[in-house]
């Protein structure tokens, strides 16, 4: 079952399945060639037939992935949206070691820390 797409667990469920090479080429392959079955897959890759369908099973549970059946033949497509997902999360991670790094860099050249951000909606002059 796929991870609902508000999960913050969802990056690293992506993460965690393009880990394997194997499965990144499975990833790869679809989202150039479109979707194709397990034993297309397994035709092109070093692997069996069963160890393209674990790979698969693994890529839909993150969400990359998703099956559709017609009569006896299951065909796989590649679903970016999840992908695009952990992109954004890492360059929101990104920004925000970039401001931290930014302020040690005033702290380090000036002696003076940043001043605090308020949050938005918090009035602390009261």
């Amino acid at each position: 079952m796929p991870t609902p797409p508000h999960d913050p667990a969802r990056p690293g469920a992506v993460f965690e399945a393009l880990a394997d090479p194997t499965r990144r080429e499975v990833v790869r392959r679809l989202a150039e060639s479109g979707p194709a079955t397990a034993t297309e897959l397994a035709g092109e890759l070093p692997v069996t037939r069963q160890a393209v369908a674990k790979h698969l099973a693994t890529l839909a549970e993150a969400g990359l992935v998703t099956s559709d059946r017609h009569g006896r033949e299951t065909r796989f497509s590649f679903t970016p949206q999840p992908l695009a997902d952990a992109v954004s999360w890492m360059a929101d991670v990104g920004r925000q070691w970039d401001d931290r790094l930014q302020a040690l860099s005033l702290y380090l050249e000036t002696g003076e820390p940043r001043p605090k951000r308020r949050k938005p909606g918090f009035d602390t002059d009261r």
